[in-house]
């Protein structure tokens, strides 16, 4: 649908740049609005994402970092959670690591190795534990050795298995 608009867009501008004449052409039904001269004139009107979203939005390698970033650190001892959100810069917040992991947010996966920057879930307490794949068999995390540390998968018990990482 997105290729589709943007065609429609840029042949829309062609024809105004071009003389400015009028192309007759039936929306699609998915298509909510028509493209406007408003719209060549604002390039951002395509994107749906707003500049505030995408200068969020984290990778997997941006998440990892900011673990590997805080070796040792003791900070976030008891707030597994909020170090993930904070790591992949998240705007949905979870109460615990088990609330996480039983939402709805992101599909579960309890087979295969995690990718790189994936939530890696455990049910160790009451509130469960959480942290970062390295996508080799590895986690980053708090709690490893008392801090943030990296360690393998299998590092904490009662594995619960993953969710694709994300700065929803």
């Amino acid at each position: 649908m997105r290729t589709r608009t943007i065609c429609q867009a840029a042949a829309l501008a062609a024809a105004l740049l071009f003389g400015g004449a009028s192309i007759a052409t039936a929306a699609p039904a998915e298509v909510y609005s028509d493209v406007t001269a408003a719209d060549i004139a604002d390039p951002g009107a395509v994107i749906t994402d707003s500049a505030a979203d995408l200068a969020a939005a984290r990778t997997a390698s941006q998440a990892i970092a900011w673990f590997s970033s805080r070796n040792g650190s003791t900070a976030y001892q008891g707030y597994c959670e909020k170090a993930v959100r904070l790591a992949w810069d998240r705007v949905t917040h979870h109460a615990s690591a088990i609330d996480h992991w039983r939402s709805s947010d992101g599909a579960r996966h309890t087979t295969g190795t995690p990718p790189r920057g994936a939530f890696v879930f455990w049910n160790i307490s009451a509130y469960g534990h959480v942290g970062i794949a390295d996508g080799s068999g590895g986690v980053w995390a708090t709690s490893v050795n008392g801090a943030i540390g990296h360690a393998r998968q299998g590092y904490f018990a009662n594995y619960l298995g993953w969710k694709p990482g994300n700065s929803n």
